[in-house]
Parts: structure tokens; C-alpha cells; sequence
């Protein structure tokens, strides 16, 4: 509400209410599929967007446009996915070993004609002299009629040993979960894979249908000794249809099994209910989740009824029950207004 408060400031107290009237028709930030990461005193979020759209921020609220990360479209993306528009989905921003690492997704809608790549910087500020992002490369494919699974919404998580894994997967057979080499740019040899969430396909589903298999955009959060997987089940991008939603398990072992509340397995479709839309809010989900100075932050998108569900950034503080379940507030989807700045 920084804007509210100067112009009270300039005009009065008497004027507030209609002063936090004009923040409130400042443009909020519309991004599908979050992740954020903080360099230095500054916040940078990623989204799914043309060469992959990226913001900053001192304070998680007011957000700066910060183009692309990507000038033109990856080396390799139409050799993965024929369809490749410019557009790159689902972007995962991690660190290790000095550098910071993007992961991203090229694929044709509605098909597993995917691949994840993964590209690398120095920083994440793009005023410093040493930002210069140098792709690396694809580091998983999936072939439609070869593989039951689609190479998209990457997730990177460093388990107690210190080793590398990405977690992805849309619809299909679900979300898998793929052992990375030292650099965390390529898988390791031997190879070594896990299902770790999924839900019911029926029998005799063609090869080539998604549906109606509706879980993706895996996200694993360490925590107190327990890794949790968040996963979104429903349909996004369907306006008033959209059904999205976030489901959480957790494991003891970054390997899994990962079991919800009621003990049951993630990968024979289980997950405990996080949060879902309501009137205000629609099609929420596809989430990543941060401890910044010691808060613990949800981090996704929602469709704002009243803004023909125009999708808005949400970042939702994360409590912890006497169970040690993250519960977040519905009531701070509306709280939580962000500001794009001009």
C-alpha cells in the first residue's frame, strides 16, 4: 500500500479510505506458475511466459519488470517440442555450487512432446556486470508413443546428503522424480527413477490423452525433518471451469513414499487438501514454497473472479499444526495485493 500511504500523507488522514481506493486499481502482478528466489537484499520471481518473465522486488509486494531471461528461444526447444512458440512454462530457480540455476519447460499443449532445460547465471540481478545467463542445455525429453510421462514443471531439491533431484510431471503417469549428476544439469549414470505421485488412469486410456489424470506442477519443501511434496490436482486455464488446487503429502526420505494425512501413498493418489478456490478466487495452485527470513511462504497463482479471472500472484504465509502440516489462510488471498510498478 505504498502508494495509499503518500498520498494520505500529502493530503490528510481523512483521506485514507479513498487514498487505499487508488492503490487498489493499481495493476497487480499476473503470472502463472511462481517461483522466487532472493540474491543479496532483492526478491526475483519467474514465471511461465515468453523467454521466461521475471520481476524484482525489495519486499516481496511491489514488483519491477524485468523483461525475459531468455533474448531469443533456447538452442534446442523446437527439436523437443515442433510447436515451440516462444513461450517457455514452468520455470524452477535454484543454487548450488556458487551459481544459480533455471530450469524450464517447452512443450505443445495438451501433449507430452516435451523437454525440461536448465540454463545458468553468475546472479540473478540483471543490473550486474557478471549476469549473463548461458544455457546448458536439455536435461530430460519425453517422446510421445516412448515414455507415459511429460518432461514439464521442473523442481530441484538437495536431499540431506547433499544430492541433487528433480521432481516433475504433468497428467500421464504422473510425477516422477530423477536423480541429477554433481553439476545438476544433466541426469546422473546409472540412472535412477521413482513415481512418486500420481493419480487413477483408467484402463485403456489412449497413449496420446492427458486426462484425465489432472496432477502436476511438483514442488518439495524440506521441513523439520520431512521433505513435502505439493502437487496441484484439477484443470488450470480454464477461467470459471478451472478446478485447480494444491494437495500435500510428505516423506521421510526424498525417495518417498510420500503419504498424506490419512497415510495414504501419493503415487496410488493420495494428498491432503492445502487449498482450493472460492468465490473471490479460482483456479488456484501450481506453487512453489521459500523460508525467507525465518517465514515460511506459499508462493502461486490464483484467478480473481471480480478481474475476469485474470491470473494474479499470491504469496500466503505457511503455518504449522501440532501434526507438522502446513496449513496456509484463505482469508490471505485477498490480504496479499501485489503491485507491478511502472
Amino acid at each position: 500500500m505504498r502508494k495509499a500511504t503518500k498520498i494520505a500523507a500529502a493530503l490528510g488522514t481523512g483521506v485514507i479510505a479513498l487514498a487505499a481506493a487508488l492503490a487498489a486499481n493499481a495493476a497487480q502482478v499476473g503470472v502463472h506458475d511462481p517461483v522466487m528466489a532472493q540474491d543479496g537484499n532483492t526478491y526475483y520471481l519467474y514465471s511461465t511466459g515468453p523467454g521466461i518473465t521475471f520481476y524484482s522486488s525489495p519486499d516481496m509486494l511491489h514488483w519491477k519488470p524485468e523483461g525475459r531471461v531468455f533474448a531469443g528461444e533456447p538452442a534446442w526447444a523446437k527439436r523437443a517440442a515442433p510447436t515451440f512458440n516462444d513461450h517457455i512454462w514452468a520455470p524452477d530457480v535454484q543454487r548450488h555450487n556458487g551459481r544459480w540455476l533455471l530450469y524450464y519447460s517447452v512443450s505443445g499443449f495438451g501433449k507430452n512432446t516435451s523437454g525440461i532445460g536448465v540454463t545458468t547465471s553468475a546472479t540473478l540481478d540483471p543490473r550486474s556486470p557478471n549476469y549473463r545467463w548461458e544455457d546448458q542445455g536439455m536435461v530430460v525429453q519425453s517422446v510421445p508413443g516412448r515414455d507415459n510421462w511429460n518432461a514439464i514443471d521442473p523442481n530441484v531439491v538437495e536431499d540431506d546428503k547433499g544430492q541433487g533431484w528433480m521432481s516433475f510431471g504433468s497428467f500421464w503417469g504422473g510425477i516422477k522424480l530423477v536423480k541429477l549428476d554433481d553439476s545438476w544439469t544433466k541426469i546422473a549414470e546409472p540412472q535412477e527413477w521413482h513415481t512418486i505421485a500420481r493419480r487413477e488412469r483408467p484402463a485403456f486410456t489412449p497413449d496420446e490423452q492427458a486426462a484425465p489424470a489432472e496432477i502436476e506442477g511438483p514442488f518439495i519443501f524440506k521441513k523439520n525433518g520431512y521433505y513435502y511434496l505439493f502437487v496441484s490436482w484439477g484443470l488450470c486455464c480454464q477461467g470459471p471451469k478451472s478446478t485447480y488446487h494444491v494437495v500435500v503429502g510428505r516423506a521421510r526420505d526424498v525417495k518417498g513414499p510420500y503419504l498424506d494425512r490419512q497415510g495414504k501413498d501419493m503415487a496410488s493418489g493420495g494428498g491432503s487438501l492445502v487449498i482450493k478456490g472460492d468465490k473471490d478466487w479460482q483456479g488456484l495452485g501450481h506453487n512453489s514454497a521459500y523460508t525467507f527470513g525465518g517465514k515460511d511462504y506459499l508462493v502461486l497463482h490464483a484467478y480473481e473472479t471480480a478481474d475476469h479471472y485474470k491470473q494474479k500472484l499470491k504469496v500466503m504465509d505457511i503455518r504449522w499444526d501440532k501434526d507438522g502440516w502446513p496449513t496456509v489462510d484463505p482469508k490471505d488471498l485477498n490480504k496479499y495485493v501485489s503491485e507491478e510498478l511502472k
